[in-house]
């Protein structure tokens, strides 16, 4: 149990000073030599206690095991020498209690007693004749994984008398001594509680400084083992608070989340120390590994200034060593030859610069920043737009608590001071964490643009392009650290931390949609104003940092490549001053005065009862607080081993919060289960699920994360199809497999079928060349104005002579335009959906003919031509290709169309550019896939009219999903207790548990992906309790909370399958009642904010697909029947398939209840008919409506008075390679039972429809076209 059990809040407790034989032999030597000058002793081990101690009779191996391994006692070795009073008196501790004369204590397994004498007195240990005060001081010690453990310093002074040593109860010289001797007391743990443990000490001293000296040894014991009664707070917002006899209360803060330790400290200490621009050098010489040592007078703010500056560079982790204290004889740490963060004391400053080379010396008592070799520091600093965002946030803070509590009267409470300190802290230490993130957000924005997930590629040469000449020095030496290498690990992964939310929720519209069309990059419009118009602006403010203040005003600019400029404007945005989230406190009981074993169990079982308490106060209010409280007395009834009641804890945390789920120490109760514990649990429904739930995922083989990172390279051999796509696929230029086929045949025309390397060489060097040709159009201000915000020019011609002068022809994604040569000017030739006609035409010059480009538009009689001589028959194959994507996007409403075409139009320009050859047009022609389609995909007057936009939720991805279910919810379901207005949403549910949320007021992605298990999802479900259920294959219920976006809770009563779900609307005081159903015809009623089960029914049934609630009534989907179940769960009536259908292999696939005329619609997965029924006579349909050309009803839904149907696939569906759309959504008239519209949806099976509140209809697909339709409702 030792190692499922998290770590105690205790490790160990160390005592270390001089030996009794050292003070024994300063004792004498100052009797007969007088006080020796700067005497310094050298420090041992003492004394080490550590858990556990309290033991319970051995009955049946009940007993834990010790948390550390054993070890030999430094006891036996002093043992080893001649007797001496240390050897004589020196018990007690771990070995202490029952068993006097023990020769092993039980020492942790990651505490290295070897060092920690000199770190406890870095200064050396001092000999002095005058009593001096205790003094404070912090420890970090890493190991070689990278984990942490911390310490906790006081040094305190005591007498040293004849015949006495450490802890003695014997016959020393009562005599007054002039002499004193220190000794330190160092309390280590895994958590970083610097602040807690430092309130801890104090209380001991209190009693250490009135206590005899023969009673401290247990003083200290009595307080190392009530430290180990302090349980630690899970993630979250639960502090725990506890006090140690005096009435000064302690309180443990949380970690708010798993990827972030606890804040103990005070985050503000930097900012006393140094500036701004101190600072961002600092964290400059960090990001890029330098050699750093920090200096200080104070041992203590070496640790505490360390701590904060690697908290200000989170998510980015620190991965060299890592020594905030350097005792005096570990200097030569200073002559590693790699990158490390260590401190030492002032006074070795001269010594540490004169004798090594390249370090940054950081002099934290002046504020002072310097190299070893020069006073100041030559290094690139911090890219100056972000650099400008942080001074500026840093004015704005308010550092100074006197100065806050000016106005409040004075506190005559020590803990109500010490409260409103935490509070103001609590603040202070949000502000400055959320000014560190956006830092860092602004430093690595672009990091996610130049990255590849599928293949796990960072194109570290093409970031390092997009940025500013003055920050590529800076970027180079950041990109070839560790600290950055970790971070790209997270980035590939798709971690959702806070670095990723903040990047996220301060994206710009245009930067969300333009995130989500693969199309190569460009600058828009909007971005080469943005950057002339900042030019002139003496402190600039680039795009990365603009993103991040999403508050500037309407014309906020929204760029993607190169360093977009933004005027220097500093605004207060919502979105980064979120309040801290509230805490709550929970006091721990008494600890009890007796540290006996049953007077521990008292404490445990007080401990319990109290939490028992807490659970009933918050039950029905807060799900996260609740899960705290589950969470705790789950780990104190396992201490206590009462297992079945640890398990019932653990189990409700499914329900309220699974981040804080001990999986590895369930696994472990499960396990230790004796027989007759088995049988108890096997009796309680949720402990069997909950151990067969565990003994199944500990079947599962466990997959290591692949945390891989490549940087992009050329290939170096010629590349055979295969290597070819992921070759195309990893260095980013197009993802579509069949577009990457296309490219392959054309530059393997007349080859055989591989494509030289060389070759690939000078096409990507093309491809990319022209990018950055790209990056620098600048076009006049009078042309800009001409065209949208949004618009790139992607290709640009030579000059040429045209029909209306000279110039040069550029193409953006919507339309050809002349640049008129002298005074510029814009003369737009065509969009692309106005163009009728374009060919190759020749126009006379001289004896010869010079072939043209004649463009034919609607808006104009006259045709345009262009005499653009070798560049004729390419810009012939460009403008028919975006044509013919214009069109089709057109009439489909899908820009998706466009971008492909936009995608083959650039292809065909790099294929020409690098092949230079006769064949070169013949080749890039291949390329061509809108302009070659014979018979273009007619889309029906009706479907067009109806067929408002098109979306892709498997944009990013490089096949198609399956659309499963749709669910949107609106705006006002995530806004009970928020003043922010919040937009609607559509939810998405892919395949393998992927969901997607987008924006449904401008149709951006909201959310890439909330992993949901990974079994396919079947139903949806919103909730005015701010919370999406989503059931799975997997037999579970998910939970998703819409304002964090996470997934932390999971509703596991169900057996099979879960495949409906439902909420009864109509009544509101069943509002609180939801439904669920599984395959297998159970049918579970819940609270929806207990989220307990009121009451299950089962129905007999091959399977159980769908429910809904009409008028109180259960109406289920039961394959071949509808079955109306009363409140009691008794069938009332049920409706069978059709004579007609019987024999054939059919089911009701989906059904429409009517109640106000008495009505059923029901539709089957093998008939091309709608059926419908009086519901108080079911024998026969009374109504059927045939769906011509369709092959069964896989969905319904209805939208006022009209009923959307959508249909399967005909069989050979081929997606949109056969040029047609196959699948159906029928418009069926409720009042006159006929078809009011048929819709030609998608190239595969519709799967799912929703509506969004009665103005459209969504509707999702298969995975061979796997996009989703929204359509109007009139």
């Amino acid at each position: 149990m030792a190692d499922c059990l998290p770590p105690a809040l205790l490790e160990a407790c160390v005592v270390v000073g001089a030996s009794s034989d050292k003070l024994q032999e300063v004792y004498q030597t100052f009797n007969t030599n007088g006080t020796p000058e700067n005497l310094l002793l050298e420090p041992e081990v003492l004394h080490v206690l550590a858990p556990p101690f309290f033991s319970k009779p051995q009955i049946e191996g009940e007993a834990p095991r010790p948390r550390g391994r054993r070890r030999r006692s430094f006891l036996r070795k002093k043992r080893e020498h001649p007797p001496s009073a240390a050897a004589t008196h020196s018990q007690g501790g771990v070995a202490a209690e029952g068993r006097g004369g023990s020769e092993d204590v039980s020492v942790p397994k990651d505490i290295d007693l070897m060092a920690l004498p000199q770190l406890c007195f870095p200064g050396g240990l001092q000999v002095t004749n005058e009593q001096k005060d205790e003094q404070f001081h912090f420890l970090v010690f890493t190991d070689v994984f990278g984990q942490k453990t911390y310490g906790v310093v006081m040094q305190c002074y005591r007498p040293i008398m004849e015949g006495t040593c450490f802890y003695q109860n014997g016959s020393g010289s009562s005599r007054f001594s002039k002499l004193f001797s220190a000794y330190s007391i160092c309390v280590i743990s895994k958590y970083p509680y610097f602040t807690a443990l430092k309130d801890c000490l104090s209380c001991l001293l209190i009693q250490l400084r009135t206590c005899r000296l023969f009673d401290m040894e247990e003083r200290v014991r009595e307080f190392a083992a009530r430290l180990t009664l302090v349980p630690v707070p899970p993630l979250g917002q639960l502090h725990m608070m506890f006090t140690l006899r005096y009435p000064l209360t302690i309180i443990l803060p949380p970690r708010e989340d798993k990827d972030h330790p606890a804040i103990d400290l005070d985050l503000h200490l930097p900012f006393l120390c140094f500036k701004p621009h101190q600072l961002l050098q600092v964290l400059s010489c960090l990001l890029q590994e330098q050699q750093v040592v920090l200096f200080s007078a104070d041992w203590a703010r070496l640790t505490l200034v360390a701590e904060c500056f690697l908290l200000f560079l989170q998510p980015l982790s620190w991965q060299q060593p890592y020594v905030p204290v350097l005792a005096r004889g570990m200097l030569d740490f200073l002559m590693a030859p790699t990158a490390f963060l260590m401190g030492c004391h002032l006074s070795h400053f001269a010594e540490v610069a004169a004798e090594t080379d390249d370090l940054i010396l950081i002099n934290i008592d002046n504020g002072s920043i310097s190299t070893s070799s020069s006073d100041t520091v030559d290094l690139p600093d911090i890219p100056a737009a972000a650099a400008d965002c942080f001074a500026q946030r840093c004015q704005t803070l308010q550092i100074h608590f006197d100065l806050d509590q000016c106005h409040h009267a004075s506190c005559t409470d020590i803990n109500e001071q010490r409260a409103l300190r935490r509070e103001w802290q609590h603040d202070l230490n949000h502000d400055i964490q959320r000014i560190a993130l956006e830092l860092i957000v602004n430093i690595f924005r672009d990091v996610s643009s130049h990255l590849n997930y599928e293949h796990r590629v960072f194109h570290n040469e093409e970031f390092l392009k997009t940025r500013e000449p003055a920050e590529q020095l800076f970027y180079t030496k950041v990109l070839e650290t560790h600290i950055f290498h970790s971070f790209l690990k997270d980035r590939l992964n798709r971690k959702m931390d806070n670095f990723a939310r903040m990047e996220l929720c301060t994206r710009s519209e245009m930067q969300k949609m333009k995130a989500m069309v693969e199309v190569p990059r460009r600058p828009t419009m909007q971005e080469i104003q943005a950057r002339r118009k900042s030019s002139i602006t003496e402190n600039r403010l680039n795009k990365r940092l603009g993103m991040s203040l999403p508050n500037l005003g309407d014309d906020q600019t929204f760029s993607f490549q190169r360093n977009t400029l933004l005027p220097r404007i500093i605004v207060s945005d919502p979105t980064l001053r979120t309040p801290p989230k509230p805490v709550k406190v929970f006091k721990l009981p008494d600890f009890p005065v007796s540290l006996s074993f049953h007077s521990v169990q008292s404490y445990y079982n007080e401990l319990i009862l109290q939490l028992g308490k807490a659970i009933f106060s918050v039950q029905n209010e807060n799900s996260t607080l609740l899960a705290r409280f589950y969470y705790l007395r789950g780990l104190i009834n396992t201490l206590c081993l009462r297992r079945l009641d640890a398990l019932s804890d653990f189990q409700n945390l499914y329900k309220t919060d699974t981040a804080i789920f001990p999986t590895q120490l369930v696994t472990w109760l499960v396990d230790s289960l004796h027989r007759d514990e088995t049988q108890q649990a096997h009796r309680r429904p949720e402990l069997k699920r909950l151990i067969l739930k565990v003994k199944t995922d500990n079947e599962k083989p466990i997959l290591e994360p692949d945390n891989h990172v490549k940087k992009f390279e050329l290939p170096r051999k010629d590349l055979h199809q295969d290597e070819f796509v992921r070759c195309v696929q990893e260095c980013g230029i197009v993802k579509d497999v069949p577009t990457i086929h296309r490219l392959f045949d054309a530059l393997t025309d007349g080859q055989p079928r591989q494509v030289n390397h060389e070759l690939f060489r000078h096409f990507y060097t093309f491809w990319k060349e022209r990018e950055a040709e790209a990056q620098d159009v600048n076009l006049p201000s009078e042309v800009i104005d001409h065209l949208d915000n949004s618009e790139c020019v992607y290709k640009l011609s030579s000059c040429v002579k045209t029909s209306h002068g000279v110039g040069k022809i550029a193409m953006t994604q919507k339309r050809l335009f002349l640049l008129t040569e002298g005074r510029p000017g814009f003369l737009e030739i065509a969009k692309f959906r106005n163009i009728k006609e374009v060919k190759i035409a020749s126009a006379p010059f001289l004896l010869v003919r010079i072939p043209s480009l004649r463009v034919q538009t609607s808006s104009r009689p006259e045709a345009f031509e262009a005499n653009l001589k070798t560049e004729t028959e390419l810009w012939n194959l460009v403008v028919k290709e975006m044509c013919a994507g214009r069109k089709i996007a057109d009439q489909h409403k899908d820009p998706q169309y466009m971008t492909q075409a936009l995608t083959n139009v650039l292809l065909m320009d790099a294929v020409v550019g690098c092949l230079q050859t006769q064949r070169s047009i013949t080749v890039a022609a291949k390329l061509a896939y809108f302009d070659k389609i014979k018979e273009p995909m007619v889309v029906p007057e009706t479907t067009s009219e109806t067929l408002k936009h098109k979306i892709n939720p498997s944009w990013n991805l490089a096949e198609p999903q399956t659309v499963h279910v749709l669910l949107y919810t609106p705006g006002q379901l995530s806004c009970n207790k928020s003043e922010v207005e919040i937009n609607p949403k559509l939810w998405v549910a892919l395949s393998g548990g992927r969901v997607v949320v987008f924006d449904a007021a401008s149709w951006s992605m909201l959310q890439v992906c909330i992993q949901v298990g990974e079994s396919q999802l079947n139903c949806m479900m919103g909730l005015v309790q701010e919370q999406v259920w989503i059931g799975s294959q997997d037999s579970v219920i998910y939970i998703i909370d819409t304002q964090s976006m996470s997934c932390n809770k999971q509703l596991t009563e169900h057996r099979h399958e879960v495949t409906g779900l439902s909420v009864d609307t109509g009544d509101q005081h069943s509002s609180q009642l939801a439904y669920s159903c599984s395959c297998d015809g159970t049918l579970l009623q819940w609270d929806a904010f207990s989220l307990k089960v009121k009451r299950q029914f089962h129905i007999s049934c091959d399977r159980l697909s769908s429910i809904q609630i009409h008028n109180a009534n259960l109406w289920c989907c039961c394959g071949d029947s509808i079955v109306e179940l009363r409140k009691s769960g008794t069938p009332q009536r049920r409706i069978v398939l059709p004579d007609a259908l019987q024999s054939m292999p059919s089911n009701f696939s989906s059904f429409i209840v009517m109640p106000e005329r008495g009505q059923l619609w029901t539709g089957c997965t093998n008939s091309m008919e709608l059926c419908l029924w009086h519901i108080n006579n079911p024998r026969q349909p009374f109504k059927r409506i045939s769906l011509p050309g369709s092959s069964g009803v896989s969905c319904m839904i209805q939208v006022k008075d009209q009923i959307w149907v959508g249909c399967r696939g005909q069989s050979g569906v081929g997606g949109q390679c056969d040029g047609q759309l196959r699948s159906q959504v029928f418009v069926v008239d409720s009042e006159s039972y006929t078809l009011a519209k048929e819709l030609q949806a998608h190239s595969d099976s519709v799967q799912t429809l929703c509506s969004a509140e009665g103005r459209y209809v969504l509707s999702g697909s298969a995975c061979r076209d796997g996009k989703i339709a929204i359509w109007k409702v009139e």
